[in-house]
């Protein structure tokens, strides 16, 4: 999808648009990259609630950005509660993190 928002779309769409398609770009990016680390942490509540929160926040907001540029749809509140539930992600890793450093503290 980079390559083609990069080069494909840049006769298509305006400029505003493609910074918008940009955008949604790298977020899907970042946080897929951050999936296969969460994909490697041990099993358990905290990997799944954060799989759970990074799958769902990409959908929203990458998502959501997608349907504003490509079609007629205004995706409504569906961007920010991306943008929250990617937010929750990255809480979860930090609490787990957290919990597990007081749990074992060497």
């Amino acid at each position: 999808m980079g390559a083609y928002a990069a080069h494909g779309l840049r006769s298509v769409l305006a400029a505003a648009e493609l910074a918008t398609v940009q955008t949604a770009v790298q977020y899907q990016m970042w946080h897929a990259l951050v999936l296969l680390v969460v994909a490697g942490l041990p099993p358990g509540r905290a990997r799944a609630l954060a799989t759970l929160f990074f799958v769902t926040g990409i959908f929203g907001f990458s998502g959501s950005l997608y349907i504003l540029v490509f079609t007629e749809l205004r995706p409504g509140l569906m961007t920010p509660l991306g943008g929250l539930l990617l937010m929750a992600g990255w809480l979860t890793l930090l609490l787990a993190g957290l919990v597990r450093k007081r749990a074992n503290p060497h």
